[in-house]
């Protein structure tokens, strides 16, 4: 009898295979990011909200109270308001949607209602919520109002949808925000301006961070009537007023009468200048899509795509690529344009300033050099000629460079002058469209002077620089000795950028400085190592002692990981420490920690030698490439992104993401790509890793790259094919771990065949290390 055999299951499975396959086809780069991804335990910053490159809107929901990680977190399902700025230190105007008796206090986060009796904040379900890069989107409960945000550079779009008829529907315009840390509002006025705009402003203070955030809004149809409250716990309310001027706590709205279907449209424009800027953002940027939520949606939408579409991928799996391109994109979301669409801004000394280019505000630059710089001197090298343009305007008219401009003022955050090799590095890369000369100059004072401490209890410059400039090192008397490795570094930047321009003299002067590292290296241990003025060693010591954030010890690291910060001269470290030590202490470290996902969770040190989560340990896992195992960087690169990087909302990263320096790392890393030193060497070149995807297209800037396109096949890679077997660069055979930023630059093929097992030989000859500073020492062990 002949076997019959159906055969519809079969084929109803192969449509389904070439279905998804090409859906898969269809998707963009933009996607696959995922703003949702890493929203719990997440700081201010990092939130699922609509912005674009460096908003300086940043609309998102913020649900919590004023705690440390404060703004978004996941896990909670409500909704306490949607504020407009989400840059380190800073908030603004937050605004939220209510229906029924009007409730102007917001409610504890943990006792939300759907109704008016503990305040206006919102349940939502969770199925509702959806982000994208440049949109938001959510129900809530309390009226079921389906709410929207979108966005351009300086201005905010809201799309409020009313599933049932309302007498009273709200829109609640609050200025007491709980962000990471409590912001005073000296003074603030509400001003009705038409029966379809309001504007005002805020003039709130942080710490040492005081600015004034000014507002236009304006709605797509009247409002009913406009009051507003004073006072804590929604205060006291005053209903139908034209004004309303106070400080402390205090907060406006705008109430309608809706029916079921009905739409309100609400546009913002804010400044740091003035309304009458806050109005030109507004009208400038807005305006051309007339009153079109969908239009600036797809707009944002389009800009996401052109950015992230500069690098292309192929093969990997669909979670490979959502945490690439969710990674790609936060490298570019938390940091803030500051400077109006006239390009005016606030200087640090409060006087408006006229800038020919944009003028950025962020966290600190502290070692941005070995992920952000990378990624954006490659890809976006004329956002990284803006930042140079930036950091130099600051100086020009503050006097030092900022190594945390934010709001635009000297925070101080953090410690030595990291922006340096930022713009030596865009230099050296052959982006030179900024006052080059001024950039030196900046750089001579920076590092020649003391720092000092700035009339709004900021501070500007190097602290405790009297005695590092005295003695070639900082004492424990006065505060880091890791500053010392830092300061040393930055001094390096400074002679390849002297050297650059021909002033000898200068570069032989801090090429000398560069060797500083070795005034607080003892060599009876090892280690660097904490040392009094006089000269003697701390004796109370241990490797994985004296963590610090302020005062004497390491900043945020120990004695364990410093030992390998180095990044101009890790054959430095190697002939201080040994080959050998060098390579077990550095393998043993991965090994420890890979139990702990590479996360030192409550600064645990000790436990967790390679703490992926903080910035002085990003470059460990390269150092093998100089000292002769190149497979073991291939191997736990590959292992931190496995572990470290997620791709849910709870796991997306494990530590602080530091505004887009997690995010860079891993863009880079995922292509196999690198640069310890930050690519200030006068030849800049990239080191090479383990890239998880068969091909990386990278689209190079046609005004810097002259348009080409660079090419990395890694043939046959997967997790397990994870070993470089053989690399050709062009054609030719490539050796060594690593190549020159000019030759990809110049466009062109890098060829790797991957394979199971590390070849061993490849790059591993003494000649094979990256350039460094030293010379290899005879008799290395």
């Amino acid at each position: 009898m002949k076997l019959q055999v159906n055969r519809k299951p079969v084929l109803t499975l192969l449509l389904a295979v070439i279905a998804v396959a090409a859906l898969a086809q269809k998707k963009e780069p933009v996607d696959y990011a995922d703003p949702l991804l890493g929203t719990s335990e997440s700081r201010w910053m990092l939130n699922p909200g609509a912005t674009m490159p460096f908003g300086m809107v940043q609309l998102s929901p913020d649900n919590q109270g004023e705690v440390w990680k404060s703004g978004y977190e996941y896990t909670l399902n409500n909704i306490g308001g949607f504020s407009h700025i989400h840059s380190w230190t800073m908030v603004g105007l937050s605004v939220m949607p209510t229906v029924g008796l009007l409730s102007t206090y917001r409610g504890p986060a943990d006792a939300p209602t759907t109704g008016w009796t503990s305040g206006y904040r919102s349940r939502f379900e969770k199925k509702t919520e959806t982000a994208s890069p440049g949109y938001y989107g959510v129900t809530l409960m309390n009226g079921n109002i389906r709410t929207e945000l979108t966005s351009t550079t300086r201005a905010g779009f809201f799309r409020f949808t009313y599933p049932e008829s309302h007498e009273e529907a709200h829109i609640l315009l609050d200025l007491d925000i709980p962000g990471e840390a409590k912001t005073d509002i000296l003074d603030a006025k509400f001003t009705k301006v038409s029966p379809t705009e309001i504007e005002g402003y805020s003039h709130q203070k942080w710490s040492w961070n005081e600015y004034t955030v000014h507002f236009v809004i304006r709605f797509n149809k009247p409002m009913k009537s406009f009051g507003g409250w004073k006072g804590d716990k929604g205060g006291k309310v005053e209903k139908d007023i034209l004004e309303l001027l106070g400080k402390g706590k205090m907060g406006a709205f705008a109430d309608f009468k809706v029916k079921a279907g009905d739409q309100i449209l609400m546009q913002t424009g804010i400044s740091l200048v003035s309304i009458a800027n806050a109005r030109q953002n507004l009208e400038a940027e807005m305006n051309p899509f007339n009153w079109s939520f969908d239009a600036v949606r797809k707009n944002a939408r389009n800009v996401w795509n052109g950015m992230l579409s500069k690098i292309r991928v192929e093969g990997g799996t669909e979670t490979d690529k959502k945490k690439f391109y969710s990674n790609f994109y936060r490298s570019y979301v938390a940091r803030t344009t500051w400077s109006d669409i006239n390009g005016q801004y606030v200087d640090v000394n409060e006087k408006v300033r006229q800038a020919s280019s944009p003028i950025y505000g962020s966290d600190a630059l502290w070692n941005t050099f070995w992920n952000l710089n990378q990624l954006w001197g490659l890809v976006n090298p004329d956002l990284t000629s803006n930042w140079a343009k930036s950091l130099i305007e600051i100086y020009r008219t503050g006097g030092w460079l900022p190594k945390g401009p934010a709001g635009i003022e000297y925070s101080g955050i953090m410690e030595a002058s990291h922006e340096i090799p930022l713009i030596v590095g865009a230099y050296q890369k052959g982006i030179r469209d900024f006052d080059i000369q001024t950039a030196f100059e900046a750089m001579m004072h920076q590092q020649t002077t003391p720092g000092v401490r700035t009339p709004e209890n900021g501070y500007a410059g190097n602290r405790f620089y009297k005695s590092y400039l005295e003695l070639g090192y900082v004492p424990q008397e006065e505060g880091q000795v890791s500053n010392t490795l830092e300061y040393a570094y930055d001094d390096w930047c400074v002679a390849q950028f002297a050297k650059a321009l021909g002033k000898e003299n200068e570069y032989q002067l801090f090429l000398k400085r560069a060797g500083n590292y070795k005034n607080v290296w003892d060599p009876s241990v090892k280690y660097i190592r904490m040392k009094y003025r006089d000269g003697s060693w701390v004796k109370e010591w241990s490797p994985f002692c004296c963590t610090n954030f302020s005062g004497p010890g390491y900043l945020e690291g120990n004695a364990w990981q410093y030992s390998f910060f180095n990044p101009h001269d890790v054959q430095g470290i190697l002939n201080l420490m040994g080959t050998n030590e060098f390579n077990t202490r550095l393998n043993d470290g991965f090994e420890k920690s890979i139990k702990y996902n590479f996360n030192a969770e409550g600064d645990q040190y000790d436990l967790v030698p390679i703490n992926h989560g903080n910035q002085p340990n990003m470059q460990a896992a390269w150092l093998f490439n100089y000292s002769g195992k190149p497979w073991l960087t291939q191997k736990w690169t590959r292992e931190i992104m496995n572990h470290y990087y997620g791709s849910t909302p709870y796991h997306g990263w494990l530590g602080d993401e530091d505004e887009g320096q997690m995010g860079a790392w891993y863009v880079m890393v995922a292509m196999g790509l690198f640069q310890t030193d930050g690519g200030v060497s006068s030849k800049p070149f990239y080191e090479l890793g383990s890239p998880i995807f068969s091909k990386i297209t990278i689209m190079l800037d046609q005004k810097y790259y002259k348009g080409k396109t660079f090419v990395i096949e890694a043939r046959g890679t997967s997790d397990r094919n994870r070993y470089i077997q053989t690399a050709a660069l062009d054609g030719k055979a490539l050796n060594r771990p690593w190549f020159y930023h000019s030759d990809l630059v110049d466009g062109g093929t890098l060829v790797l065949q991957m394979g199971p097992t590390p070849n061993q030989k490849w790059g591993s000859k003494p000649t094979d290390a990256p350039p460094s500073m030293s010379a290899r020492e005879a008799n290395m062990n």
